[in-house]
């Protein structure tokens, strides 16, 4: 019995020892397990790291060329804007100077067209009269546009027609002397707004702006009523654009598009020089 008692004791004294033991065993691999943990997160986080590194690396690389891309892209579009500009102030002076050329050819084009009139009513050379005044002609010597008074036994159609030839050769100092004499012979004439017309047509040719300009006034001024009042308003507007007068050169062409409407070759002519003027201010 009594060594039946010593087994007991001695089991219960390993097992009140070992008691401890068991949960310490489980708290240090539970300590273990969770250091491994710890370390895969560490290492885990390193990897992290390294790729969050890696990504920035990479977005600068990113921006950078973005940014150069962008400088470029800038760049081109300011050279294309640049082109574009210059392309349209061209295309702007090119349209300028063809409504200018527009203009001159539809003036030149109205005095030819005048010139024509003229020669078409000339009529046929009488045997009677020669330009020389040889013996036995009737009519003294006096060759187109070179006296300041009509010769005798000639009409003013014919003074007048004699005139226009002048004007036509260009020998404006001729013209304008000859249709100066024509007016001072024929005031009455219903030639005579068209002779001062072309008084202020020769002296404007000749670049003589501004006695051009007071030939043009007197036209509207003497003759208000005569047909030739309208063409000496537009002439007048291209006077004084010569003359760099600009204001006055817009107000002669809007007095054309707004009294003489229905002068369409006259008014659509105003109406392109107003414009052009318009688009310059």
């Amino acid at each position: 019995m009594k060594h039946t008692g010593a087994v007991v004791a001695f089991m219960v004294a390993v097992g009140v020892l070992g008691a401890p033991a068991l949960p310490s065993a489980a708290a240090n691999k539970e300590h273990q397990q969770i250091m491994a943990e710890l370390r895969m997160l560490q290492e885990q986080q390193a990897q992290l790291q390294q790729m969050i590194h890696g990504l920035g690396e990479t977005l600068k690389v990113i921006t950078t060329k973005m940014d150069d891309q962008g400088a470029v892209a800038r760049k081109a579009f300011a050279d294309q804007k640049l082109l574009i500009d210059n392309l349209i102030e061209t295309t702007r002076i090119l349209r300028e100077k063809a409504d200018d050329t527009n203009v001159r050819l539809s003036s030149v084009t109205q005095e030819l067209q005048s010139l024509r009139q003229t020669i078409a009513t000339m009529p046929a050379p009488s045997a009677g009269l020669t330009p020389t005044g040889e013996p036995g002609t009737g009519e003294p010597g006096t060759p187109p546009g070179s006296g300041s008074v009509p010769p005798p036994n000639v009409s003013p159609t014919q003074w007048y027609e004699r005139v226009s030839g002048d004007y036509a050769a260009g020998q404006y100092d001729l013209a304008i002397a000859g249709f100066e004499s024509f007016i001072r012979a024929y005031p009455n004439s219903p030639q005579a707004d068209d002779a001062q017309l072309y008084i202020g047509n020769s002296l404007f040719n000749d670049g003589k702006f501004q006695e051009a300009a007071q030939a043009y006034q007197k036209v509207i001024s003497d003759y208000p009523k005569g047909d030739a009042v309208p063409t000496a308003y537009y002439k007048l507007g291209q006077t004084y654009e010569n003359l760099q007068q600009l204001d006055l050169a817009r107000k002669a062409y809007e007095t054309v598009i707004k009294t003489y409407p229905t002068i369409i070759d006259i008014a659509t002519l105003a109406q392109n020089r107003l414009d052009a003027l318009n688009r310059k201010r």
